[in-house]
């Protein structure tokens, strides 16, 4: 009956190895939900700054991005090496590279996917658009993560093909997708996962 029972832990042992070294399963909730708390930031500031004339909305959607995407990357890196020193694990691994490649791939494409919209004076749907690749992105990553990624991912999609039908209100649903679905599925993962 021990030999059995040491072959059954040997046997739960080797499983957990196995999903460390295929999930990136250092994201922290905290990262959704800062995430979310800085897209209802950057909402903000599109209502108080309100650009009007194209070339100041082209700059000022390019440097909202650029600064979001990269205060977004940051806070997530943050959390998740703090949630890997508090489990003792090593936060840049294989899955998490994997994760990061499979992230950033469609988030590129979406990005100049935008730029080109923006060339050609399609900007009315740049915001749906933001939040398909975003969908996509996540997607993609969710394959190597937890698995609330892959269902943000289908939210951030739903919401940009709905405000593809009503593109008076993009701007309230790409608030929406980034601000208050993240914050969501952030707080939902947090205490999942971490309480």
């Amino acid at each position: 009956m021990d030999n059995r029972q040491e072959h059954l832990d040997n046997l739960s042992e080797i499983r957990q190895l196995m999903e460390r070294s295929s999930s990136f399963i250092s994201l922290s909730g905290l990262s959704g939900i800062s995430a979310g708390i800085l897209g209802l930031i950057m909402f903000s500031y599109d209502i108080v700054l309100k650009p009007e004339k194209r070339g100041e909305i082209i700059i000022y959607t390019v440097i909202l991005s650029v600064i979001g995407i990269t205060a977004v990357f940051l806070l997530t890196s943050f959390f998740a090496a703090r949630k890997a020193k508090k489990k003792g694990l090593s936060v840049w691994d294989g899955s998490a590279k994997r994760m990061l490649i499979s992230l950033f791939i469609p988030l590129t494409c979406g990005g100049i996917f935008c730029i080109i919209l923006l060339y050609h004076h399609f900007d009315f749907i740049i915001l749906p658009s933001m939040l398909i690749f975003y969908g996509l992105a996540l997607i993609n990553a969710g394959k190597y993560t937890l698995n609330e990624i892959k269902w943000l991912g289908i939210s951030e999609i739903i919401l940009g093909l709905a405000a593809l039908f009503f593109l008076d209100y993009a701007i309230e649903f790409w608030a929406a997708g980034f601000g208050l679905i993240n914050i969501i599925y952030g707080t939902l993962m947090y205490f999942r996962h971490e309480k």
